[in-house]
């Protein structure tokens, strides 16, 4: 299947609801307003398609930068085209699945995260404390967790709101899985006052840390 197929098939699912929801949540540039399911199932069709994937990406178009990160081979990317990548995303959700489904895939991940925990391009900063958060919650070996609660204390009131999201998800990882730091991790939270009116569905989990991080303790019988 060609580039021009691919765009063909993506623009004939497009919808204006989903181009809509898209915008009202921050997309910018051109879209054809695919649903995620829809993207999976033509994803599931197509199979993996390395170079297929990389020129998608380069269209800049945000149906098929979603469907590129479910059709690239993470181990044919190297660490330069994977920081590439994560830098050319303009829209989180969609940075989001990139992580999900291709950087913590990538054999040089760690290396990656250490790199991007120091950048102050608010995409790398994303991906690198996204990879902390994760890593706080499986595999914490090695991580300075007093470390991480004093920068999230120092910048997470005035981070880039791509980069807060992912910030205070590694701070509400440290107060569940780590009872020693919950006082802490709780009173930064409470602090810093991020997400603290975030609008929630019913039934879902608010955000911010200290509800996040009690609803959690609890549900484990804390």
């Amino acid at each position: 299947m060609t580039l021009k197929d691919v765009l063909a098939q993506l623009e004939a699912l497009g919808t204006e609801k989903m181009r809509a929801q898209n915008t009202r949540h921050g997309a910018k540039g051109a879209q054809f307003g695919v649903k995620r399911g829809d993207l999976k199932a033509l994803a599931k069709k197509i199979k993996a398609n390395h170079p297929l994937a990389l020129a998608l990406w380069d269209t800049q178009n945000i149906d098929a930068q979603f469907l590129a990160t479910l059709l690239l081979k993470p181990a044919e990317l190297s660490a330069k085209e994977m920081d590439r990548l994560v830098r050319t995303a303009t829209f989180v959700e969609l940075a989001d699945w990139l992580i999900a489904y291709v950087v913590k895939l990538h054999t040089e991940h760690e290396a990656l995260r250490l790199k991007w925990m120091a950048d102050d391009h608010p995409m790398a900063a994303r991906a690198g404390w996204s990879l902390t958060a994760s890593r706080v919650a499986k595999s914490p070996e090695g991580l300075d967790l007093v470390a991480l609660l004093d920068r999230i204390e120092a910048e997470m009131g005035t981070a880039p709101t791509e980069t807060q999201w992912t910030m205070n998800s590694t701070l509400a990882a440290i107060g569940i899985h780590f009872p020693k730091h919950r006082k802490r991790a709780h009173a930064i939270g409470e602090s810093l006052g991020v997400y603290r009116d975030y609008p929630c569905s019913k039934g879902c989990t608010s955000p911010f840390a200290p509800i996040w991080i009690n609803e959690m303790v609890k549900r484990q019988g804390g």
